[in-house]
């Protein structure tokens, strides 16, 4: 028998904080430069890179967040049968936190016993555990720690099915996840569904991200001879399962981070499993479209061990098998017009044996493990389930479990007609009302805050109707038309649009948003990669000065104060920044990124026992790959001693620093080396 329920779940969980209020504009670039060093296919290849640069916008940033845990309660939903129990937290993108394999005991995922959010995803906030379910752009999604729709659906017997979905509003489509359990099923079924609702082509991405417990004896294996991997910026290709001298199949012996992307063939069904020294763990299985397959390993060095617990608690350890569209995750694919792409996934627990799966000869290892894969789920049984489930997809639910954004329910309201009826958008609120005045009234509101952000075309075209017919003529309108403008790589009418807000009101919000503007036009004059200023600022003396005039006016948030500390501090202007972060208030002096920028500045003018306090206290907002905290370490010791000896701080200090004070584990979130 299948049951679906809400129910409580208190875990110890961070505080989010609130989201940042500035808009954080792409750069001028739409691709990722990915550069594959080896014989690869043009087909295979076609697609890498293409339209997988960083954009968020009308997100806002969730930067907000500290590492206080206090006990906090979340509504899960629990979808199980006589063998599995899933749990899901659709406050938290629909995350399966736990597939608990009953008749065994087994946990078939790393289940993450804490909320700890950290930099990680395209809005900066991720947790770690579970399976999350990343669509739309390359990175971990939007609304990793937003909440999503919960519904309950008939299944094709009777049984509950849990519907997850949303409407995303960078791309400006749908996603749906249907969760199927049927009654003595020993795998839990996703039947995923993408609509691209425009007559356009959209670059569409998805990748399936799977945490399971990293143990000495457990291997990963997949259908694949060989394998896409990163090293040094590139795309390597190599066999499997050894990559220079190490079995990377087995991820407790790989000493550094890694991600290896695996090239099985297209006649070949795809799946990945992770099995422990008796042969047995969680297999991953899918229709043929979503025929990617990753690995991805942080490595047991002191920075990979020291991530593990960072996200969790002392003593974690886990990995990701993922799945995807695409072959790599660098790498987005055009969805045609009006189009919808629907496959179904497979979770469940697999047992083969032990010493074939172990056994030296990859082939063989990864042949014993499809082999016990085609007996418990054969891919025709698969192919069977997905079309009976199509029945399902289409069908309205019978009950609103929990609620998501009411950006799809605006979204209703501008479209009408043509909104698929089985995903109930029903909830606007606060955050939608401005733009609904402007669909229904002609005219954005007057406020003194800018309030929820819009960037989609479809409102640009509204917003610039109403301005001209003299409607809603006011700083917040020009403001916003000037976001519009600026995602879409109009400069020149951004800085316009921005300029006319400051003449109907002098504000802050426009002055840093020319600030920005200021540091694109130097970027195009002197040919800096887009990619310096994508998120934020260019350091120029006019987007410093523009900056320092946004802080008089105000608004004074923190996330201000962190750009105008930050560009001050590039353009080398210490002691200016150290009487600034002395000026503000004690909070946001505690805050990470201002304790970091007054530490170099401290650093750089010589007052060293300033920052040697700074390496015993713990940072939140610390960005996966950023090594912010052991270079200030470095630089620490290398500007003391030269002090301190009289000695120039060349080369031969620099290795003998590095040789003679390895940074504190707390600090050192290096994933190489």
């Amino acid at each position: 028998m299948t049951e679906l329920r809400i129910e409580p779940l208190t875990i110890p969980a961070a505080d989010l904080g609130p989201e940042n209020p500035l808009p954080m504009f792409r750069g001028e670039a739409e691709h990722v430069a990915v550069d594959v060093v080896g014989s690869v296919a043009a087909e295979e290849r076609r697609h890498f890179g293409w339209q997988t640069a960083w954009r968020v916008l009308p997100y806002r940033m969730q930067d907000g967040y500290n590492r206080r845990k206090r006990p906090r309660e979340f509504r899960a939903a629990v979808l199980q049968n006589e063998i599995l129990r899933a749990t899901f937290l659709p406050e938290l993108g629909g995350r399966l936190i736990s597939l608990l394999h009953k008749p065994a005991g087994r946990e078939l995922l790393d289940r993450n016993p804490v909320f700890q959010p950290a930099n990680l995803a395209l809005r900066n906030a991720w947790f770690s555990g579970g399976v999350e379910w990343n669509a739309g752009l390359l990175g971990h999604h939007y609304r990793t720690c937003d909440p999503v729709f919960a519904a309950r659906v008939a299944g094709g017997g009777g049984e509950p099915v849990l519907r997850l979905y949303e409407w995303d509003r960078v791309k400006g489509f749908f996603y749906q996840m249907d969760f199927h359990l049927p009654p003595q099923s020993p795998f839990l079924f996703a039947r995923i569904r993408l609509v691209n609702p425009h007559d356009c082509e959209l670059p569409m991405y998805w990748w399936t991200n799977i945490a399971v417990p990293e143990t000495p004896d457990a291997r990963v294996l997949c259908p694949a001879e060989s394998a896409f991997y990163g090293f040094g910026g590139k795309l390597g290709v190599a066999r499997l399962p050894v990559v220079s001298g190490m079995d990377v199949t087995y991820t407790a012996r790989v000493d550094h981070a890694g991600e290896f992307f695996f090239r099985i063939p297209p006649d070949q069904r795809p799946w990945v499993a992770h099995l422990d020294g008796q042969g047995r763990g969680l297999i991953h299985a899918s229709t043929r479209r979503l025929k990617g397959r990753k690995l991805f390993n942080w490595g047991v060095n002191t920075g990979g061990r020291h991530w593990q617990e960072f996200l969790a608690v002392p003593g974690s350890a886990y990995l990701e098998i993922q799945a995807g569209l695409g072959r790599v995750q660098a790498e987005s694919l055009p969805m045609p017009p009006r189009a919808e792409w629907t496959w179904t996934e497979a979770f469940g627990l697999l047992e083969a044996d032990a010493r074939q799966v172990h056994a030296e000869d990859w082939n063989q290892a990864w042949r014993a493990a499809e082999s016990a894969l085609d007996e418990q789920l054969p891919q025709s049984r698969i192919d069977a389930l997905d079309k009976q489930f199509a029945a399902v997809t289409a069908r309205a639910p019978n009950e609103i479990l929990s609620r998501g954004s009411g950006w799809g329910a605006l979204e209703r309201r501008r479209q009408g007609a043509g909104f698929p009826e089985e995903l109930v958008f029903d909830n606007l609120g606060q955050e939608q009302s401005p733009w609904l005045a402007l669909l229904e009234h002609g005219e954005l509101p007057l406020a003194d805050a800018p309030g929820s952000l819009m960037v989609q075309p479809e409102w640009r075209e509204l917003l610039e109707r109403a301005l001209a017919a003299g409607r809603g003529d006011h700083w917040l309108s020009w403001w916003h038309l000037g976001n519009m403008r600026m995602e879409f790589h109009d400069l020149a009418g951004a800085r316009d649009a921005w300029e006319q807000s400051l003449k109907r009101r002098r504000t802050g919000w426009a002055l840093r948003n020319l600030a920005v503007a200021a540091g694109r036009e130097t970027e195009g004059e002197s040919g800096a990669p887009a990619s310096a200023i994508a998120a934020g600022l260019a350091a120029t003396p006019d987007a410093c000065d523009l900056l320092r005039q946004a802080w008089e006016s105000g608004p004074r948030i923190v996330a201000l104060a962190i750009e105008y500390a930050r560009v001050l501090l590039q353009l080398e202007r210490y002691q200016p920044l150290l009487e600034f972060a002395a000026s503000l208030p004690p909070d946001f002096r505690r805050n990470d990124r201002i304790v970091l920028l007054t530490a170099h500045a401290a650093l750089r003018t010589g007052r060293f026992d300033e920052v040697d306090a700074v390496f015993r206290q713990e940072f939140a907002t610390v960005r996966e790959g950023e090594l912010a905290l052991t270079d200030l370490w470095f630089e620490f010791h290398e500007r003391r001693i030269a002090a301190q000896e009289n000695v120039p701080l060349d080369d031969a200090l620099r290795q003998r620093v590095r040789r003679e004070f390895p940074p504190p584990a707390s600090i050192d979130f290096r994933m190489i080396g």
